[in-house]
């Protein structure tokens, strides 16, 4: 009867461990990575030429609310998903940005980072694209990027709206840390 009592707490605690999301890299770097992103892109900015346009695609802030119910792995899948969307989204021909090509680098190199962080925090397949999000950075690249020739004043509306997902997804992934 004690073995049988026994297992039955070791399963508990295997099952509630799993079901809670714990995660170093989450726990130790997450936070780390998402200020270097932020104060890249203001890094960015600093070295932009201003622009008073707004950006032709609405922020997707219902996603982002569906993202903020879901599950734990859901977040972390969809938090992956928007930096992979932006690493996609800032290889495009970004030459007529007044930024300074290292910042750029360093920018994108931080963001996989943190993309492959979250994603080993995730169990291998588990998350499933979100289509609205793929295209809204689709619409990004077409109806900003694009129509704008990619200019300066387009890259700087892309900015913004990166820095705001950004922040958005720090948000979105801080209700899962632990608290020291």
């Amino acid at each position: 009867m004690l073995s049988r009592t026994l297992l039955l707490c070791l399963l508990a605690a295997a099952f509630s461990t799993g079901s809670s999301l714990r995660c170093k890299w989450m726990d130790h770097k997450f936070r780390q990575c998402s200020e270097n992103c932020l104060n890249l892109l203001e890094t960015m900015a600093n070295n932009s030429t201003n622009t008073t346009g707004h950006a032709a695609v609405t922020f997707p802030t219902d996603l982002y609310s569906q993202a903020s119910k879901a599950s734990a792995e859901d977040k972390v899948g969809f938090t992956v998903q928007v930096l992979e969307e932006v690493v996609v989204l800032f290889e495009e021909d970004h030459s007529s940005a007044s930024w300074e090509q290292v910042t750029v680098e360093n920018f994108l190199s931080v963001v996989t980072r943190q993309a492959e962080g979250l994603r080993s925090c995730v169990s291998t397949g588990s998350h499933k694209k979100n289509k609205k999000l793929q295209m809204y950075f689709k619409r990004l690249s077409r109806h900003v990027l694009e129509q704008m020739d990619h200019s300066a004043e387009s890259w700087e509306l892309i900015r913004k709206q990166i820095k705001t997902h950004l922040m958005r997804t720090d948000l979105l992934i801080s209700s899962l840390l632990t608290v020291n």
